[in-house]
């Protein structure tokens, strides 16, 4: 064990930590805020801190639910046989919105977790009434993403030994820069606290490592091309398509593609890489406001 001093810290202005058990596992949420229903899903090796700073910026206007999915830097693991792959993870939502009962749900999904958000919404779709793809898979990006060299976290997942050794790196700081780890999801250096929170469990703990391996080892574009091909019949209510700019990883050109496929509105995030929530919290929340009912309009789930 290193004992990362943020392994086990979540940023207290994403409310008190709740743990729901669900067929597939034990998961972990933070909660605060009272209105319309947001439920975010991260990407992969990282957890419900990707939005420490823009939960305080939307709570007190919406119900903001964050929790930590089993993607790697969760700290507690889910089932031993517990399904990871891409429609497991999207059944592990729809679990989730089950067991707390939560209706007129926005789902928002960031990085990889757009695209298990698009699994979900044609898969699940009655509890979820409008879905934020943030800066993710597009019918055009591979899965893990080309750009970055992401592919390679796929690839050493056939073994965990393989696994194990390709995240020993990220125990140097450097190398959270580098453009197939951080680097290009940030554009900004994360805090020390919440990288240490992402990395932390993979590092330190064998049953995180399991899930975390299980569901990179399995994604595939054929998943998210096939979801969002189905968007339009199996979930067809409102998208919005939120992008940052600079996005090296899902380019915006793809994006511009798919709105224009979708017939739904795409808007840009400027001076942010793909961690819009990251780099620039004030004009994700404005975006996101600007978009979503008002309390007035809609149930608070």
């Amino acid at each position: 064990m290193t004992g990362w001093a943020g392994r086990s810290w979540r940023d207290p202005r994403l409310g008190a930590a709740k743990q729901v058990e669900l067929p597939s596992g034990p998961l972990r949420y933070h909660e605060t805020g009272t209105g319309p229903t947001l439920v975010f899903v991260h990407g992969y090796l990282v957890n419900a801190n990707l939005w420490r700073a823009l939960v305080p910026l939307l709570s007190p206007a919406f119900r903001c639910i964050t929790p930590d999915w089993p993607l790697g830097a969760h700290l507690v693991p889910m089932r031993p046989d517990a399904d990871l792959t891409p429609p497991g993870m999207a059944a592990v939502i729809g679990q989730f919105l089950d067991a707390l009962d939560l209706v007129d749900v926005t789902l928002v999904g960031n990085d990889s977790g757009g695209a298990y958000s698009q699994i979900a919404a044609t898969t699940f779709p009655d509890r979820i009434a409008r879905l934020v793809l943030n800066s993710c898979e597009t019918p055009e990006c591979s899965w893990p993403p080309t750009p970055g060299g992401f592919r390679i976290l796929k690839a050493t997942a056939a073994h965990p030994a393989t696994y194990r050794a390709l995240y020993q790196a990220l125990r140097l700081h450097r190398t959270w820069r580098w453009r197939n780890t951080y680097g290009w999801m940030a554009k900004y250096p994360i805090d020390t606290r919440a990288m240490e929170s992402f990395i932390g469990p993979v590092l330190d703990d064998p049953a995180i490592r399991h899930d975390g391996r299980k569901a990179i080892g399995s994604v595939s574009a054929h998943y998210s091309r096939d979801a969002a091909a189905r968007l339009t019949i199996q979930f067809a209510k409102p998208v919005l398509l939120a992008w940052a700019e600079e996005d090296r990883v899902f380019p915006l050109a793809h994006a511009r593609r798919f709105a224009e496929r979708l017939d739904t509105p795409l808007e840009t995030v400027s001076d942010s890489y793909v961690y819009t929530a990251e780099d620039q919290p004030d004009k994700m929340a404005a975006l996101i406001t600007a978009w979503s009912p008002s309390r007035d309009d809609a149930g608070n789930g």
